[in-house]
């Protein structure tokens, strides 16, 4: 099973809000043993509405399966018990800007030299070099910085932020596979090394196609609202009740539309004869097809589209999606209980095998729950546990 497949790796966390927690959390949901270190104020998530209970949902939702401590890194003997981890441990991932971790004496060159099978994750806005590499950055600005922004919404319309943080988690999502790779790699040499993952770097990534368009015709993109630019029909279409979107650009699709909206001749139509000539009069081709469809509800056309393999499906709210059928046979969301917030529902992990519905084996940790467990297995007295854990708000 997959969600056993890191079981008895350890990995200690010193990152806080979205792109670094999604690689911890894809690396304990694949049962790794996630050590996640907090400052005495709590990720910075912890802060972000909504809460139940006090309990920030988006800590909730990105750290599951993960153990918290308190360690305040300013403190000489709190940055030694934090060496002590690393010492024991086989991956560390860290969000600080660059350099940050070096003041605080825990930077790869200081740590590797005790345990060079380490591997050691860095996420950051820009990079570990370069001018840019002291820039603060967020979701949002990555956004719009790297040109997401400017491709996304409505025609003509305002800037356009995607609401999902897309950049934090394509980010953490390649850090995770850098991690692997690099774990696959040591399993070769037995040395570690030092990988990262820039979120500028990675929202070019996540628009690789639209930045190879843009480089092989020079040609500079602006929003398309609901279509696809390099393809037509691949857009929402609207009905008598709503939209449904629709993905009809292949030959054979195409002449099936044509057809099933009782419009054959559209298929020898000579502005419609292929994708290129359909992009150039798209206009008319969209008012066409709505004349069409305009007659009828989404339901009518779904029905109708998924009979001739139309690829299709309506445009769903989030209720709508939760309870959609695709959702409920996945069993896309779990119910966890967590000590100060209660019962949960929130989405599980989609990492397992075939027919494997992986499931959370803990809730969220609160802030500094497992101080003085973690502290207790790396053979520090008692009186030393006591002393740290003092900065911990769960343990006063």
């Amino acid at each position: 099973m997959l969600a056993n497949a890191l079981s008895g790796l350890k990995v200690i966390d010193f990152t806080q809000v979205m792109a670094g927690p999604t690689c911890t959390l894809c690396l304990a949901d694949l049962g790794a043993d996630v050590v996640k270190v907090e400052a005495p104020a709590g990720d910075l998530s912890r802060a972000l509405s909504p809460w139940l209970h006090g309990e920030g949902v988006a800590f909730l939702a990105l750290n599951r399966n993960k153990r918290s401590i308190v360690l305040d890194l300013k403190q000489p003997d709190h940055q030694q018990a934090a060496r002590a981890l690393i010492a024991q441990a086989d991956v560390l991932v860290e969000s600080f800007r660059p350099g940050v971790m070096a003041r605080f004496g825990l930077d790869y060159a200081a740590v590797s030299a005790g345990n060079p099978r380490l591997i050691y994750c860095s996420v950051s806005a820009y990079g570990q070099h370069g001018a840019s590499k002291d820039l603060p950055g967020v979701d949002g600005v990555l956004q719009a910085v790297s040109g997401l922004m400017s491709v996304t919404g409505a025609r003509d319309g305002e800037p356009c932020k995607v609401p999902v943080p897309v950049v934090d988690l394509i980010t953490g999502s390649l850090a995770t596979i850098s991690v692997l790779a690099a774990l696959a790699d040591r399993q070769r040499t037995g040395l570690g090394q030092h990988v990262e993952a820039s979120m500028f770097a990675s929202a070019i990534a996540l628009q690789h196609v639209s930045f190879a368009s843009y480089f092989a015709d020079g040609q500079v993109p602006g929003p398309q609202g609901h279509a696809a630019p390099y393809s037509t029909p691949n857009e929402a279409l609207r009905c008598a009740d709503g939209w449904i979107m629709v993905a009809a650009y292949h030959p054979a699709r195409w002449q099936a539309l044509c057809a099933a909206i009782g419009a054959p001749e559209l298929a020898s139509d000579p502005r419609f004869a292929d994708n290129r000539r359909r992009l150039q009069h798209r206009e008319a081709l969209l008012g066409l097809l709505e004349a069409r469809m305009l007659a009828h509800p989404r339901a009518f056309w779904l029905q109708k589209f998924s009979a001739v393999d139309i690829i299709c499906g309506p445009i769903n709210n989030y209720a709508e999606v939760a309870q959609s059928a695709p959702f409920l046979e996945a069993a896309l969301a779990e119910k966890l209980q967590h000590p100060v917030a209660g019962p949960l529902t929130l989405p599980r992990s989609v990492i397992g095998a075939v027919g494997e519905r992986p499931r959370a084996r803990r809730a969220a940790p609160t802030l500094g729950q497992h101080t003085r467990e973690i502290l207790a297995e790396l053979g520090m007295p008692p009186g030393n546990v006591d002393a740290l854990a003092a900065a911990s708000p769960a343990q006063n």
